[in-house]
């Protein structure tokens, strides 16, 4: 059965991990002797949870605890050019580099990068951040697998890998400078675990940016467009690589707003993916 994991700050501070309820509550799950996510991750978290989930633990509204990014140390890795759409995109950006983007989709081995480090990582309702020497910013919405220090996928989570497109089409050896930035991902609100790869490809990922109230931009896709299995990106990051720690892995997204589009400060982007809930940050200038 698929339950939903978070960390959240209680009224006194104190940071916690939680089981969200059905009832829009949460469990404190720090009084039953969880002190991180990573611990659950490590084992078969969905039987545990139902142990957990049994005993009288201390309860919250969720409305009254501030959500926190579902990372502690986890590294933040992405994987591109995974959707169609995704591939059509990148090469529209670039003209110099088309061709790489186009070999790179029917590759055996996909393009895998490093994001960011758990402590830049943006909390759902905070600021996302675009460039001051970028001109054309876009939010990229993902499903993002989080694994295990052993490469198991125990649960899947939503991300936003914010990116500027004129640095990185301008040479492909800038894509660092286009995606890793101050306030450059945000991930959260829930980890669900206790869903299969076929459940996760099957929910649908929406995207809805609004500016002064009215939305400018919607999308939606599913992850069953990634061209790659879950597993093959996997084996690949785990590649000469070791995570002992875990590490979160954003998919790719499928969804682009169209060339003439992009963020402003205080543009609001609200992400949701059914099975596990809505991510939204405020854009602002870094």
């Amino acid at each position: 059965m698929a339950m939903k994991i978070c960390r959240f700050e209680n009224s006194q501070g104190k940071i916690c991990a939680g089981l969200v309820t059905e009832d829009n509550g949460v469990l404190d799950l720090t009084s039953a002797g969880i002190e991180s996510l990573a611990s659950l991750l490590e084992v078969d978290s969905a039987n545990s949870l139902s142990s957990l989930a049994s005993q009288k633990l201390p309860r919250h509204k969720l409305t009254a605890v501030r959500l926190l990014a579902p990372v502690e140390r986890q590294e933040i890795w992405a994987a591109g050019v995974t959707y169609l759409r995704s591939k059509k995109a990148r090469m529209e950006e670039s003209d110099s580099s088309a061709t790489a983007y186009d070999k790179v989709y029917d590759a055996v081995r996909p393009e895998l990068f490093f994001k960011c480090v758990p402590g830049k990582v943006v909390n759902p309702g905070g600021f996302v951040g675009i460039r001051s020497d970028a001109k054309w910013n876009v939010p990229e919405p993902e499903l993002a697998l989080v694994i295990n220090s052993r490469g198991d996928i125990a649960g899947f989570t939503v991300g936003n890998d914010m990116s500027s497109r004129d640095i990185e089409g301008e040479n492909l050896l800038y894509l660092p400078q286009a995606k890793i930035y101050n306030r450059s991902c945000a991930i959260g609100p829930f980890i669900t675990v206790g869903s299969t790869e076929a459940e996760a490809r099957a929910w649908k990922i929406e995207i809805t940016i609004e500016r002064d109230g009215a939305p400018v931009f919607q999308g939606d896709t599913t992850a069953g467009q990634i061209k790659r299995t879950f597993a093959e990106l996997v084996e690949h990051l785990f590649r000469s690589q070791t995570f002992p720690d875990g590490v979160l892995l954003l998919t790719g997204t499928g969804i682009v707003p169209p060339s003439e589009f992009t963020l402003r400060p205080n543009d609001k982007i609200s992400i949701a993916i059914a099975g596990i809930g809505k991510l939204e940050n405020t854009v602002a200038t870094v």
